[in-house]
């Protein structure tokens, strides 16, 4: 059997085709999503609480059990935004006012230079994943580099990645530089995958210092 090889994209072409391809690979639940449940731990250094927690069909978060503030904020949040980056929704209706044309090629990948609607986005693409995000949101700028992926058999879940904020102006850094390691596991046979835990160091930034904290969910079940 030939396996061929990746045709490398020209440097000013247009690489629609390509980065579609790896938007669609990524792994989303199917529209019929019913909503899921279980316990959560959060657990920094000493400090350790536990509690229930809750997605909906309508994917919103509802958390029980946590009383401090913080942190129930912190784990609410955490099941949102796996929740949101779940939702299946087509190239054309996330990007269909934009354009794409291709830049340099690098160990992390093809640059994908955004023009359009979402002018100033740039993506980095590689073996149909998407490796780098570059993208402009509420005044600043986060940029995600994509280290390892757990492949579902429908797609891939971003398992290691870094997350950085910055100014969007100055380029300069708004926070510490934060890893995350994210381990997916299959509610029920077959999917729909769902975050079991989530692991986030940060870096010391200003008067922060460096954290780590552990989000763990168990005792999962579908809802309903």
């Amino acid at each position: 059997m030939t396996v061929a090889t990746p045709v490398a994209i020209a440097p000013g072409s247009d690489c629609t085709a390509a980065f579609r391809a790896a938007y669609e690979n990524r792994y989303t639940w199917d529209p019929g999503f019913g909503g899921y449940q279980g316990c959560c731990v959060w657990e920094q250094g000493e400090q350790r609480a536990e509690g229930r927690f809750s997605v909906g069909a309508d994917l919103k978060a509802q958390v029980e059990g946590i009383e401090d503030e913080g942190i129930h904020k912190a784990m609410a949040s955490q099941l949102w935004e796996v929740a949101i980056h779940r939702v299946r929704r087509s190239f054309e209706q996330t990007h269909g006012e934009n354009t794409f044309t291709a830049g340099d090629t690098d160990a992390v990948g093809t640059e994908v230079i955004v023009g359009g609607k979402n002018s100033g986005d740039r993506y980095r693409i590689k073996d149909a994943v998407v490796t780098m995000v570059h993208r402009h949101i509420h005044g600043t700028v986060v940029t995600i580099f994509t280290e390892s992926t757990t492949d579902t058999g429908r797609g891939y879940l971003s398992r290691s990645y870094t997350s950085q904020y910055a100014d969007p102006a100055s380029g300069e850094a708004r926070g510490g530089l934060s890893r995350f390691t994210d381990t997916f596991v299959p509610l029920t046979d077959g999917g729909p995958w769902v975050l079991s835990e989530r692991v986030v160091e940060t870096d010391a930034f200003g008067d922060t210092p460096a954290g780590r904290q552990v989000f763990r969910f168990t005792d999962l079940q579908p809802l309903g």
